[in-house]
C-alpha cells in the first residue's frame, strides 16, 4: 500500500510541477543558467542580485474527480470534496537568488563561479479547495553552484571565446495532499488530525558545459552557442509520512 501510494504521490509531484512551469518558458526555470558576467571586461568582478517575483494564478472550475472512496480508503484521495470551493489562487510569490565572481586569470583566460536557484516552483492551493485529494501543496527547490572558463583569441575583427566548466546541483521537495478526509477522522474520535498526507524527495548530481561564443566589442555584438548537459538525479531519497492515514487500517501494512 505505501509503496502503491509513493509511486503515485511522486508522479504527482511531478506533474504538479510541470504544470506550475508550464506558464513559464523553461518549464520549472526560475533563474536558469546565466554565464553573462563571463564576458565582463574587467579583471575581478563580482555580482549578486535578488528577483522577487509574485505570480497571480487562480484555478476556476475545479471539480473532484476522485469520489468513488468517501471513507478514504483509497490510496489515491481522501473522499469526495466536490463541496469544498471550487476556485483558488494557487502560486506563492518567491525569491531568485544569484551571486558571481569573474577573474581574470592571465591574458586571454577568465573564470567565473557562482551560485544561483536555476529551477523552482511552489503551488500552496491549500485544503479548502475540490482538489485538495492532489494538491494542499507542492514545492520544489534547487541549488546550483557552478565553475566555468573561457579561452578567448582574435578571429578576424572581432575575438572568439571557447567556453568550458562544470557544476553540481542539489534539488529537494515536497508534496503533500489530503489522504484521509479529516471529518472521517473526526467521526473516529481521532480530533486533531489533518488527514494529510506528505512526501519529502531529494537528490543531487553533476553536469557540465561547453560552447563558444563570438565578439566584437566596439559594436556591442555578441554571438554565443553553449549547450547545458543534463543533471542525472540518480540517487533520489526521501520520506512518506502517512500516518494519519494508517489510523484506519491498524489490521494492514501501511
Amino acid at each position: 500500500m505505501a509503496n502503491h501510494l509513493m509511486k503515485t504521490t511522486a508522479l504527482g509531484l511531478i506533474a504538479a510541477c510541470a504544470f506550475v512551469g508550464g506558464a513559464q518558458a523553461g518549464g520549472l526555470e526560475r533563474g536558469g543558467y546565466n554565464i553573462d558576467l563571463l564576458f565582463d571586461p574587467g579583471q575581478y568582478v563580482f555580482e549578486s542580485g535578488v528577483t522577487y517575483v509574485a505570480p497571480d494564478r487562480t484555478l476556476k472550475n475545479v471539480r473532484d474527480t476522485d469520489t468513488s472512496n468517501p471513507a478514504g480508503t483509497s490510496p489515491n484521495g481522501g473522499g469526495n470534496l466536490n463541496d469544498r470551493s471550487n476556485s483558488v489562487g494557487e502560486t506563492e510569490s518567491y525569491f531568485v537568488p544569484r551571486v558571481g565572481f569573474k577573474a581574470n586569470l592571465t591574458e586571454g583566460v577568465d573564470c567565473m563561479a557562482d551560485y544561483s536557484q536555476p529551477w523552482g516552483a511552489h503551488t500552496k492551493p491549500g485544503t479548502n479547495w475540490a482538489g485538495a485529494n492532489h494538491n494542499v501543496e507542492t514545492k520544489v527547490n534547487s541549488h546550483n553552484y557552478s565553475l566555468t572558463c573561457s579561452y578567448k583569441f582574435d578571429v578576424g575583427p572581432g575575438q572568439m571565446r571557447i567556453i568550458g566548466g562544470g557544476f553540481y546541483q542539489e534539488v529537494d521537495g515536497f508534496k503533500e495532499r489530503v489522504v484521509i478526509d479529516p471529518r472521517v477522522l473526526g467521526a473516529l474520535g481521532l480530533t486533531g488530525r489533518t488527514g494529510i498526507g506528505r512526501l519529502d524527495l531529494e537528490g543531487d548530481g553533476y553536469g557540465w558545459r561547453i560552447g563558444a561564443a563570438y565578439e566584437i566589442p566596439e559594436y556591442a555584438l555578441r554571438a554565443s552557442l553553449v549547450y547545458n548537459s543534463q543533471v542525472k538525479l540518480d540517487d533520489i531519497t526521501g520520506t512518506l509520512d502517512l500516518r494519519h492515514r494508517c489510523f484506519l487500517h491498524a489490521d494492514r501494512e501501511c
